[in-house]
């Protein structure tokens, strides 16, 4: 089976399309751990602001599958449009950030919509540039940040 940190948002009817989401994805695969909900502003945009959180799954997918056949299927079912904006309001956006180990987006440690939800299911990810984990990371970031837990995600 493959191990897969995958980060979750949204800012359109967040607190009902995300859990639709997380239900959906519970019929196939298997959700294994759940962050809290964190409520973060838009990057790079003038947009409304985003509740985000970061689940891990497992899953007999593999990376380009679990991607391209999984993820942005659902992403498309419940209701997201892409346009030239990559950063545009969407009712879901689904991306792979670790994939059985392997980092897929150094964004990570960068962006408080990924640093504070994963920062609570793998605190002691090390950031590869300045060998800083993600808690510390948070901790770096939480006097300048508007990023704020929201409450525990259920689905």
């Amino acid at each position: 089976m493959n191990l897969a940190y995958i980060g979750v948002g949204s800012n359109i009817e967040p607190e009902k399309n995300i859990p639709a989401t997380l239900q959906r994805l519970s019929r196939i695969v298997k959700i294994v751990a759940v962050s809290s909900l964190w409520h973060t502003v838009a990057v790079d945009t003038i947009s409304p602001s985003f509740l985000n959180a970061v689940i891990l799954i497992e899953t007999k997918f593999n990376l380009h599958d679990l991607k391209e056949d999984i993820l942005c299927c659902l992403e498309d079912e419940m209701g997201r449009i892409r346009t030239s904006d990559k950063n545009a309001p969407r009712p879901i956006d689904l991306d792979i950030l670790i994939f059985n180990h392997e980092l897929q987006d150094a964004q990570i440690f960068l962006y408080d919509h990924l640093i504070y939800p994963l920062a609570e299911l793998l605190p002691d990810l090390t950031d590869p540039t300045n060998e800083k984990t993600l808690i510390e990371i948070s901790q770096d970031h939480a006097s300048s940040t508007k990023a704020y837990r929201v409450s525990n995600l259920t689905y």
